[in-house]
């Protein structure tokens, strides 16, 4: 518990981190951490009231420019209100750098593992990876296999759920490779921050976002085959009922592209085309904000209603870009993340800069003999499946429902992975009650550009719906936050877009 003699008003002396956990705003000797100072102190400032009477305004600015989100299988409800806090999660700039480095490494890592393994595989022929691990995966398209496109990207969007563990070190929990979300929803809780704390805001030298959309921008220019002068760049979204259609509304508008649906698009002499009143007009980029086996009925998925037939074969003859790269999704599976030191140092020359969390995929003895010994404190999850299930955590089985999920693993090894369970770090989040301690993943994300990768001064940031829940998502009751990279000086302002 903190103190009042720490430097806190009121309202935050009763705050009680989570024991056994890394707090972001308090350290171990109960005192707040040096870049908390500002935010702290600006809190203390203000009375219950008068943060309630702020927190109304980003409530009013949520509701009036729409921010939602959906949940699946509601009936009651399509469209629910984002449930953002108004406390930002604050990140020290010396961190930040190495996080930056982190991303930028590991979204390269990637990007070279997904050109092999849809170009000549030597990591499948030199067992670096196991084939079976690849090429059962439903998400590897083979398809795809020999598709190239401009500048040979197959990663120009990426991003990385982050979490802190008990010793402070950051952890990446998953990779998000195919369609990653959160950009658009972390631009919109730094538009409500601007409107709720600007005084804050503005004295504490937040880097701004605005970079980062930019760069995406102009990427998607760059990766036009056609109509270099004035291609045209439209965003491929599931439609409305998808859970995430705001930030694919949002976005769009943010980059000044058509938002379409597949029923937009048609295929006529291998070149995609937008449909129009007026006519056809051809399209040269595609930023897909939907699941890659969907985008084409034709070659991937017979049963899609959402795709664009005939679409892989525009790719393939070169008329038409997608950002990201038709199967690019197997990036994504869980069990490539226990190879991923090794192969860091055998593409990159590099140890991996920041390391994943402890994981064994089944399908070699070694690793199934430890998990099957070693169950306690273990996620088990699908590692073939191109569906997310809900992982299994074998802490939470009965006796009898542990040794039955057990003999299921045995008899199929290959279809699971298993990862450590992380003690998820904590941020203070706010509510009627005062300020109380919830467990959060940050998302970090990061744009291609001119051989490299960008990383958007950020993120997004969610957190648990109760302290004693380790599951963090929205759609589980959970919340989201501003995330604040600090600078060590004055934040330059930012140059106008280009046209």
């Amino acid at each position: 518990m903190i103190s009042e003699a720490a430097g806190f008003g009121l309202r935050l002396e009763n705050y009680s981190p989570l024991t056994h956990h890394f707090d972001e705003m308090v350290g171990a000797d109960g005192a707040p951490r040096s870049h908390w100072a500002r935010v702290v102190n600006f809190l203390s400032s203000l009375n219950r009231e008068g943060l309630a009477h702020r927190w109304d305004e980003g409530r009013r600015v949520i509701q009036q420019n729409g921010i939602t989100y959906n949940v699946y299988g509601d009936p009651l409800s399509v469209d629910r209100p984002w449930p953002l806090d108004p406390i930002p999660l604050i990140l020290d700039p010396a961190e930040w750098a190495s996080i930056e480095a982190a991303i930028i490494q590991r979204a390269t890592l990637l990007n070279a593992i997904l050109k092999d393994l849809y170009g000549p595989q030597r990591l499948l022929y030199d067992r670096q990876l196991p084939a079976e691990l690849v090429l059962a995966h439903p998400s590897y398209l083979r398809q795809c296999h020999g598709v190239m496109q401009p500048g040979g990207s197959f990663l120009h969007l990426y991003a990385a759920d982050l979490a802190r563990s008990p010793d402070g070190k950051w952890w990446v929990i998953a990779d998000r490779a195919q369609a990653p979300s959160g950009t658009g929803y972390a631009l919109e809780n730094r538009m409500v921050s601007n409107r709720t704390m600007p005084d804050l805001l503005s004295r504490s030298n937040v880097r701004p976002l605005e970079e980062f959309f930019q760069t995406l921008m102009r990427t998607l220019l760059e990766i036009a085959p056609s109509h270099r002068e004035n291609p045209r760049v439209v965003l491929l979204t599931p439609g409305p009922y998808n859970e995430t259609y705001f930030e694919h509304a949002l976005l769009a508008r943010r980059l000044g592209i058509s938002l379409v649906e597949g029923g937009d698009l048609v295929v006529r002499d291998r070149r995609v085309f937008l449909k129009t009143l007026g006519g056809l007009l051809p399209v040269d980029v595609i930023l897909r904000r939907q699941d890659d086996s969907f985008c084409d009925p034709l070659e991937l998925r017979a049963d899609s209603l959402l795709g664009v037939p005939g679409l892989l074969q525009a790719i393939r003859d070169g008329h038409v870009a997608v950002a990201n790269m038709l199967g690019s999704g197997v990036a994504e599976t869980a069990a490539l993340s226990a190879f991923l030191p090794g192969l860091c140092k055998h593409l990159l020359s590099e140890e991996l800069k920041m390391p994943s969390v402890a994981t064994w995929w089944c399908g070699q003895d070694v690793p199934k003999q430890y998990v099957l010994d070693h169950p306690g404190g273990l996620v088990i999850k699908p590692a073939l499946r191109a569906r997310r299930e809900p992982p299994v955590f074998i802490d939470k089985l009965s006796d009898a429902d542990r040794r039955q999920f057990l003999a299921k693993l045995k008899s199929r090894p290959q279809e699971y992975v298993a990862q450590e369970q992380v003690a998820l770090g904590t941020t203070p989040v706010w509510n009627s009650h005062g300020l109380l301690p919830r467990h959060f993943v940050l998302r970090v994300h990061a744009v291609a550009t001119r051989g490299t990768y960008a990383v958007l001064p950020g993120g997004l940031t969610r957190f648990s719906a109760s302290k004693d829940s380790l599951v963090v998502s929205v759609q589980s009751g959970g919340g989201s936050k501003d995330a604040w990279v600090l600078s060590k000086g004055p934040v330059p302002p930012m140059p106008p877009p280009q046209p």
